[in-house]
Protein backbone atom coordinates (compact mmCIF):
# COMPACT_ATOMS: atom_id res chain seq x y z
CA UNK A 1 0.00 0.00 0.00
CA UNK A 2 2.94 2.37 0.93
CA UNK A 3 3.76 2.34 -2.83
CA UNK A 4 0.38 2.88 -3.97
CA UNK A 5 0.85 6.28 -2.29
CA UNK A 6 4.13 7.07 -2.93
CA UNK A 7 3.01 6.54 -7.00
CA UNK A 8 -0.02 8.97 -5.97
CA UNK A 9 2.19 11.24 -4.14
CA UNK A 10 4.60 11.02 -7.23
CA UNK A 11 1.59 11.95 -9.85
CA UNK A 12 0.43 15.24 -7.52
CA UNK A 13 3.87 16.59 -7.96
CA UNK A 14 3.59 16.71 -11.34
CA UNK A 15 0.17 18.56 -10.94
CA UNK A 16 1.59 21.02 -8.27
CA UNK A 17 4.27 21.37 -11.20
CA UNK A 18 1.98 22.10 -13.83
CA UNK A 19 0.03 24.28 -11.15
CA UNK A 20 3.18 26.47 -11.04
CA UNK A 21 3.75 27.10 -14.38
CA UNK A 22 0.24 27.93 -15.12
CA UNK A 23 0.32 30.31 -11.92
CA UNK A 24 2.53 32.60 -13.92
CA UNK A 25 4.21 33.42 -10.95
CA UNK A 26 1.65 32.96 -8.07
CA UNK A 27 -0.50 35.73 -10.22
CA UNK A 28 -3.42 33.72 -11.08
CA UNK A 29 -5.35 32.34 -8.24
CA UNK A 30 -6.65 29.41 -9.42
CA UNK A 31 -3.53 27.20 -10.56
CA UNK A 32 -2.13 29.43 -7.19
CA UNK A 33 -4.19 27.73 -4.81
CA UNK A 34 -4.05 24.39 -6.98
CA UNK A 35 0.06 24.49 -6.09
CA UNK A 36 -0.40 24.74 -2.44
CA UNK A 37 -3.15 21.91 -2.75
CA UNK A 38 -0.84 19.30 -4.67
CA UNK A 39 2.13 20.55 -3.27
CA UNK A 40 -0.02 19.48 0.56
CA UNK A 41 -1.31 16.43 -0.99
CA UNK A 42 2.34 15.33 -2.29
CA UNK A 43 4.04 15.85 1.09
CA UNK A 44 0.68 14.04 2.80
CA UNK A 45 1.25 11.05 0.69
CA UNK A 46 4.93 10.82 1.13
CA UNK A 47 5.07 11.05 4.77
CA UNK A 48 2.41 8.16 5.40
CA UNK A 49 4.40 6.25 2.56
CA UNK A 50 7.72 7.04 4.58
CA UNK A 51 6.06 4.86 7.36
CA UNK A 52 6.78 1.98 5.97
CA UNK A 53 9.60 2.59 3.04
CA UNK A 54 13.02 3.32 3.57
CA UNK A 55 13.84 7.41 2.96
CA UNK A 56 16.14 7.12 0.33
CA UNK A 57 14.23 4.91 -1.52
CA UNK A 58 10.90 6.44 -1.52
CA UNK A 59 12.52 9.79 -2.42
CA UNK A 60 14.00 9.16 -5.20
CA UNK A 61 11.45 7.42 -6.71
CA UNK A 62 8.73 10.35 -5.12
CA UNK A 63 11.03 12.49 -7.04
CA UNK A 64 11.61 10.40 -10.45
CA UNK A 65 8.09 10.40 -11.04
CA UNK A 66 7.76 14.15 -10.34
CA UNK A 67 10.69 14.75 -12.81
CA UNK A 68 9.67 12.36 -15.47
CA UNK A 69 6.03 12.99 -15.25
CA UNK A 70 6.75 16.83 -15.50
CA UNK A 71 8.88 16.71 -18.26
CA UNK A 72 6.57 14.19 -20.47
CA UNK A 73 3.27 16.43 -19.48
CA UNK A 74 5.49 19.29 -20.46
CA UNK A 75 6.19 18.06 -24.10
CA UNK A 76 2.87 16.99 -24.41
CA UNK A 77 0.73 19.63 -22.75
CA UNK A 78 2.75 22.95 -22.67
CA UNK A 79 4.72 22.28 -26.11
CA UNK A 80 8.32 21.70 -24.56
CA UNK A 81 10.77 20.28 -27.38
CA UNK A 82 11.07 16.51 -27.18
CA UNK A 83 14.85 15.52 -28.67
CA UNK A 84 16.31 12.24 -28.61
CA UNK A 85 18.34 13.17 -25.93
CA UNK A 86 15.78 14.38 -23.67
CA UNK A 87 13.35 11.14 -24.48
CA UNK A 88 16.39 8.57 -23.75
CA UNK A 89 17.03 10.86 -20.49
CA UNK A 90 13.56 10.42 -19.24
CA UNK A 91 13.33 6.63 -20.22
CA UNK A 92 16.04 6.28 -17.61
CA UNK A 93 14.76 8.26 -14.76
CA UNK A 94 11.89 5.93 -15.74
CA UNK A 95 13.79 2.69 -15.53
CA UNK A 96 15.70 3.75 -12.38
CA UNK A 97 12.17 4.40 -10.51
CA UNK A 98 11.61 0.81 -11.69
CA UNK A 99 14.92 -0.71 -10.50
CA UNK A 100 13.88 1.31 -7.07
CA UNK A 101 10.80 0.04 -6.48
CA UNK A 102 12.28 -3.38 -7.25
CA UNK A 103 14.70 -3.37 -5.08
CA UNK A 104 12.52 -1.74 -2.16
CA UNK A 105 10.17 -4.95 -2.94
CA UNK A 106 12.53 -7.22 -2.44
CA UNK A 107 12.72 -6.51 1.41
Amino acid sequence: MAWVLLIIAGLFEIAMAMSLKLSDGFSKLLPSVGFFVFAALSFGLLSVALKQLEVGTAYAVWTGIGAAGTAVVGILVMGDNASALKLISLALIVFGVIGLNLAGAAH
